[in-house]
């Protein structure tokens, strides 16, 4: 019986507590327009030496090997803290960054993925680091493959109605014969609807 007073009163303070929070602003529907980077060479000299020899040798990979495209994305509020952001991105390269595969025309690299934005501060802040991971798909020619993106972003609040935003992630692969690790980076802004 002292087991169920437990459960019920500490459920009862989850709820108040809860409640309590929805006063605070949550951030509205918004779509966005993002300019996208695949880095696949620095990721893989990473994973194939380390972080520490890379930077020290600066074998970073020069911006002729990047992979640039464009995202659309949509975002919305979930609490005061996090965000619910899906994303479609296309970026085209002659060398994806593929194991074991060779270099052949121009193709599309097609990204869908769906992640939570764990903000730093409530929504209503104009400068606002957060972190991100969710999990998505992906498709290059024929081939289908799974992807975790991890990373992290800041978003610049523009009078409540838009905003500039970054970010970084690590994408990584779960099936590893469709995907390989990569580095995207995206600059864009979005606005409320």
């Amino acid at each position: 019986m002292k087991k169920i007073v437990a459960t019920l009163f500490s459920l009862t303070i989850f709820l108040v507590n809860l409640s309590a929070q929805t006063d605070r602003p949550v951030r509205r529907q918004s779509i966005g327009f993002s300019a996208i980077i695949n880095d696949f060479a620095t990721a893989q000299r990473i994973r194939s030496s380390s972080l520490s020899s890379v930077l020290k040798d600066k074998q970073f990979a020069k911006s002729e090997g990047f992979a640039y495209g464009f995202a659309v994305n949509y975002i919305k509020g979930l609490t005061p803290h996090i965000d619910l952001a899906a994303t479609a991105g296309a970026t085209f390269s002659t060398s994806p960054g593929f194991a074991g595969r060779e270099k052949t025309r121009e193709k599309a690299l097609l990204e869908l993925d769906a992640s939570g934005h764990f903000k730093m501060f409530p929504e209503k802040t104009t400068f606002n680091p957060y972190l991100i991971a969710g999990v998505g798909v992906s498709k290059y020619t024929n081939v289908y493959g799974a992807i975790l993106p991890l990373g992290g972003g800041v978003k610049l609040n523009i009078f409540d109605e838009a905003e500039l935003h970054t970010q970084f992630q690590y994408r990584i692969p779960i099936t590893p014969e469709a995907n390989n690790y990569h580095f995207q980076f995206s600059f864009g802004i979005s606005g409320l609807f």
